[in-house]
């Protein structure tokens, strides 16, 4: 049976989801402040979290990151703005989907099994160890190591430089990016591509003039080479 972890501070709507989400024959743990969140997050084991971000005792981007730093559960954020960039910064931080209210019951479980699947479609359970040149990279264990040197990467990070490592020579648009990493089936939004690109070049000690793995097709995308 689905657990969804509900963080809600109005009763109504806490009520009311609630109940419409057992009537789906989903459990419900539902709290009202991000403090008991944090407390239910172990001893209920979700699969998945609703966080509402208005909560009056703490700031829910917090929340979000606190979850996030505990775990890979997935997080779908309540928001009252369709705001795209406050969405793609939210999902930067570690949010895995998005809500804008008013939702219904239906429409919550609707995501929740889409993220579900995406989980399980992201990282197969045989999913190989990727390695270009000195570059090797660990789907399982989520590790990556430069010259036998752990790389401190973020979640986004992560991802989107297994996604090119595993599509060795493949020039990638960045909309494909948006929409398989970030899990924006939208235009737009090329900015966030373009900063996590320029953070993971960083860690990978090269540049946009001098690359070395990730290679940028003018008016295309981006692809990753081995430099061997």
């Amino acid at each position: 049976m689905l657990r969804i972890l509900l963080v809600e501070d109005d009763d109504a709507i806490r009520a009311a989801l609630t109940r419409a989400l057992t009537q789906q024959g989903v459990t419900v743990a539902a709290v009202a402040r991000g403090g008991d969140a944090l407390g239910r997050l172990t001893e209920f084991a979700p699969d998945a979290v609703i966080l509402d971000l208005g909560l009056p005792d703490l700031d829910g981007a917090d929340v979000l990151a606190m979850i996030r730093s505990l775990g890979d559960v997935p997080i779908l954020v309540a928001t009252a703005r369709d705001d795209e960039r406050e969405i793609v910064r939210l999902l930067d931080a570690g949010a895995d989907d998005y809500i804008v209210k008013p939702y219904s019951a239906v429409q919550v479980l609707a995501r929740v099994r889409a993220v579900l699947r995406r989980g399980k479609a992201d990282v197969p359970v045989e999913s190989p160890t990727v390695t270009l040149a000195d570059l090797v990279i660990d789907p399982q264990g989520r590790e990556a190591r430069l010259a036998g040197e752990p790389l401190v990467l973020t979640r986004k990070e992560f991802d989107l430089l297994l996604y090119l490592a595993q599509r060795p020579g493949q020039v990638v648009s960045k909309n494909d990016l948006l929409a398989d990493v970030w899990n924006l089936p939208w235009g737009g939004g090329d900015r966030t591509v373009d900063v996590h690109v320029s953070w993971l070049r960083r860690k990978l000690g090269e540049s946009a003039a001098e690359p070395r793995f990730l290679h940028s097709v003018r008016g295309v995308g981006i692809k990753m080479v081995d430099p061997s």
